[in-house]
């Protein structure tokens, strides 16, 4: 091999990338981490996106960033912070009522008994099925991903074991309606995720990764101060005190093979980068599909490639406002604190319909929203008594069967309005500019695979030991020196740092 520039070379500066940076760099490697873009984050970033107004343009709150991961790096030391959120939702429905979840067990329950009294003596019951569930699987976060038979094989003769078995065949839609009587509270709590259909068997499993957040110290979840991009920020100090090289604005055009083996990239200026090892941040499907020259890959792998899922879609809104929308409708001792997370679904129909409309090829015509107005507690975030809102939607097609999104996008973004305004009266009269995130605007900001916000979907099959692909789970690739450190692989999606953290251990491992 040719001399070398570096030991290891990152492709993607997104919050992976930059953990794996400094893991890598901690332990002697010379690290050369080079991202596209201008700046340092990838989908966990912050930006002004109108004149004044910064936001978390595409993750928007901390809720798995791994304790593990901020210790040994000391994020807090290099100006990580959050606001913690209580309540952590507020969720208005069409008649002006509204729910909230508070830290208080008590308080969530007197909130849930105005609809049911039913629901406000189950709450205590589903929050111990989710930390039960997830706790199945959060062991395994900053582990090589297990097997479903290896995770059996542990829970045998305990009594996990009947637990496991109804986890993965349950739907989220069984276990709301099991434990919910009232629209309200079952709008409240139904989420499937990328999995798309509440009433799909298997949804309850995926949905435990979520729930993961439970474990995570409450110092460490809530709304980032500054915005996602200073986890980023906090992450590319604590790499640079480490002594890894963090480029921006260097695209890799391919990456490098002698004799088989990852040997480097070659940029799109034409530059050359010699490298032991090649650590790809990218999404699997670009890493494998695009990075790679061809022939690098046989064709019956490049198959599985191709078939890797990353059909479930969404939607990301932002809007500059002059003051705050009015979701109290005129409550009485209202803190504006309490809408900084919101969630919009009235009923379990209501998701149903957002998802099948999406299936069909339809952006959902009433979307289910998870609206974030960190401004309220940052105020940072916009000019004086001013705010910034956003807002994922749920769901949307990858592309839409009639036109493009280019075609679509006004369209979409207003009748997003319109169904906020429902709930929020005077959101067109502090409107002061907006714009609409779609899937093929999220592929091009910030290189996700057909906008997708976890790299592939977590879905049954691409969870855990199969993800990305089983067989190829453990952050190598059939490639030699090329692994994979992104969302694409174990755990998954979120602002985790998991893979990050996993994939340099496995390379630490191999190389010593």
């Amino acid at each position: 091999m040719a001399t070398v520039d570096c030991d290891a070379v990152i492709l993607g500066g997104g919050h992976n990338g930059l953990v794996a940076a400094s893991y890598l760099a901690e332990a002697g490697m010379d690290v050369l981490l080079l991202e596209r873009r201008d700046l340092l984050g990838g989908a966990c970033a912050t930006e002004e996106l109108f004149p004044g107004y910064r936001f978390s343009s595409c993750s928007y709150i901390c809720h798995l960033l791994q304790d593990k991961v901020i210790d040994e790096l000391g994020l807090r030391e290099h100006g990580f912070d959050v606001f913690h959120l209580d309540p952590s939702r507020h969720q208005p429905f069409p008649d002006g009522s509204a729910l909230r979840l508070w830290d208080d067990m008590e308080r969530s329950q007197e909130e849930l008994a105005r609809f049911s009294r039913r629901d406000a003596e189950a709450y205590p019951d589903w929050l111990a099925f989710w930390e039960r569930a997830a706790n199945i699987i959060y062991p395994y976060f900053l582990t090589p991903p297990p097997t479903i038979g290896e995770i059996a094989s542990r829970l045998n003769g305990t009594p996990d074991d009947g637990f496991l078995d109804r986890l993965l065949t349950t739907s989220m839609t069984d276990l709301v309606t099991e434990f919910f009587e009232s629209d309200e509270a079952q709008g409240a709590f139904i989420q499937a995720q990328d999995v798309g259909d509440p009433a799909a068997p298997g949804s309850a499993w995926c949905y435990a990764y979520i729930k993961c957040n439970m474990f995570g110290r409450p110092e460490n979840v809530g709304i980032v101060k500054g915005g996602m991009g200073e986890i980023a920020n906090a992450l590319a100090r604590a790499a640079r005190s480490r002594d890894a090289v963090l480029q921006t604005g260097a695209e890799v055009q391919q990456i490098l093979l002698e004799e088989g083996r990852a040997c480097g990239v070659t940029l799109a200026d034409g530059t050359e980068i010699r490298s032991r090892i090649v650590v790809s941040n990218a999404d699997p499907k670009r890493t494998f599909l695009k990075l790679l020259p061809p022939g690098a890959l046989d064709t019956r792998f490049l198959a599985r490639a191709n078939r890797l899922k990353t059909r479930t879609a969404y939607l990301k809104f932002h809007a500059a406002l002059s003051g705050l929308p009015d979701f109290a409708r005129g409550e009485s001792g209202f803190d504006p604190r309490w809408v900084a997370e919101i969630k919009i679904c009235p009923s379990i129909d209501y998701f149903v319909r957002a998802w099948d409309e999406a299936r069909r090829g339809d952006p959902a015509s009433e979307p289910v929203l998870e609206v974030q107005i960190p401004s309220v507690y940052d105020d940072t975030m916009a000019p004086p008594g001013h705010h910034v809102m956003s807002v994922w939607a749920l769901y949307a097609p990858v592309r839409p069967r009639d036109g493009t999104w280019d075609e679509r996008r006004e369209e979409v973004g207003e009748r997003m309005i319109d169904t906020l305004s429902i709930y929020a009266p005077n959101l067109r009269d502090i409107l002061v500019d907006w714009s609409l995130f779609t899937p093929y605007d999220l592929e091009e900001r910030v290189g996700l695979t057909d906008g997708n916000i976890r790299h592939l979907d977590i879905v049954p099959d691409q969870f855990l030991a199969q993800r990305p692909l089983g067989g190829w789970s453990r952050y190598t690739t059939p490639v030699p020196n090329l692994y994979l450190c992104g969302a694409g692989t174990h755990p998954g999606g979120e602002v985790t740092g998991a893979p990050g953290h996993n994939a340099a251990k496995a390379i630490l491992e191999e190389w010593g």
